[in-house]
């Protein structure tokens, strides 16, 4: 299989993907799973979120605005929480590359699925209370 699907939502041909199915497919079958796991954790933690494709990666949206979005890469999970997740949750997230609302997972140690669920439960109260304001 061609690196350049290890980096889909990087090619041009990423505003192709309409779902975040269609995403996932350009993946090994051992990243798929990952993906899906990912995809499953964000929405058990936050049901009431829409699935999209933004920035030509799976997202999902809450009452209109960016929660989290998530990625495949050759050698990690990209998870992009924003930066007020990535600074909430510094602590939890200094075993991992890290940059300004985004951390890389890499794909040959565990994933911290709990870690994802909570970091995706601060950015639904997060949206939630704006929308309350």
């Amino acid at each position: 299989m061609p690196a350049l699907l290890y980096n889909v939502h990087m090619d041009t041909r990423s505003s192709e993907y309409k779902t975040i199915d269609e995403y996932m497919k350009a993946f090994p079958q051992d990243v798929q799973i990952v993906l899906e796991k990912v995809r499953k954790v964000i929405k058990e933690a936050a049901p009431d979120a829409v699935e999209a494709i933004s920035y030509g990666m799976p997202t999902f949206k809450l009452n209109g605005k960016n929660m989290v979005h998530f990625a495949g890469w050759r050698k990690h999970i990209g998870f992009y929480p924003t930066p007020s997740g990535t600074e909430t949750f510094q602590k939890e997230l200094s075993p991992y590359k890290a940059a300004k609302g985004s951390v890389q997972f890499p794909l040959d140690e565990p994933i911290p699925f709990d870690l994802i669920r909570k970091i995706t439960l601060f950015r639904l109260r997060e949206i939630e209370d704006r929308k309350k304001r």
